[in-house]
């Protein structure tokens, strides 16, 4: 079995009536549902708001893969936790950023750029797959079509990717390097762009297929 944390910040979880409509349960406990459907995996929830934001040195020891959504908070989580999370990809680990997670400490740390980008607006996106034969996009149909989804805008402020799976095309001739690829030492590191908190995107089960297999090709 492949032993995922889903970390949350679970911030606007518990404040935005727009979230809490699209996510009654939290997103953290929709992504672990759906992740625990496949019978390789079983995932657990930790929040900011846990003991050592849910980040104990055991946890970290008992995780072959942590997806992070993070967004309003990612300043209340503390440097020596996220140098834990580091550490841990480092040796081995498996990391899934997701959305506006990257921004968040963790890969950060692990990119060594400012992980910058522009947000111009909501659009329609389509997933183009750059690479078909890659493990993550094994299943799935090209493109993928998101509805409608916050749209991110090069340039994106981080390393060139050690494979890049997925660009996003947005309404307006926009595109963003959404699913990228790397190794960081011993451990994977995918970031993955869909998700914005107010629209059902980790309800579609076609982006759940490609998350679940981010957590097996991140497992390593």
């Amino acid at each position: 079995m492949i032993r995922v944390l889903v970390w949350c910040e679970n911030k606007q979880n518990k404040t935005d009536d727009a979230v809490k409509a699209v996510y009654p349960n939290g997103m953290h406990n929709t992504i672990a549902d759906f992740l625990n459907a496949d019978p390789e995996i079983t995932a657990k929830t930790a929040t900011l708001d846990d003991p050592e934001c849910g980040l104990t040195d055991s946890v970290l020891a008992e995780t072959d893969v942590l997806l992070w959504w993070g967004h309003i908070g990612h300043h209340e989580v503390p440097d020596n936790i996220a140098a834990k999370v580091q550490k841990r990809v480092l040796e081995g680990m498996g990391l899934i950023p997701l959305h506006s997670a990257h921004f968040s400490k963790p890969f950060k740390l692990l990119m060594g750029t400012s992980c910058s980008l522009s947000v111009p607006g909501f659009f329609r996106e389509k997933l183009w797959c750059t690479l078909p034969g890659h493990p993550i996009a094994k299943g799935i149909p090209n493109p993928v079509d998101i509805e409608v989804e916050e749209g991110y805008n090069e340039y994106y402020d981080i390393p060139q990717p050690d494979e890049l799976v997925y660009i996003g095309a947005f309404e307006g001739c926009r595109v963003f390097r959404a699913g990228c690829a790397y190794h960081r030492g011993n451990g994977r590191v995918f970031y993955f762009q869909p998700g914005h908190e107010t629209f059902p995107i980790y309800h579609d089960k076609v982006i759940q297929q490609i998350m679940i297999n981010a957590v097996k090709w991140a497992k390593g």
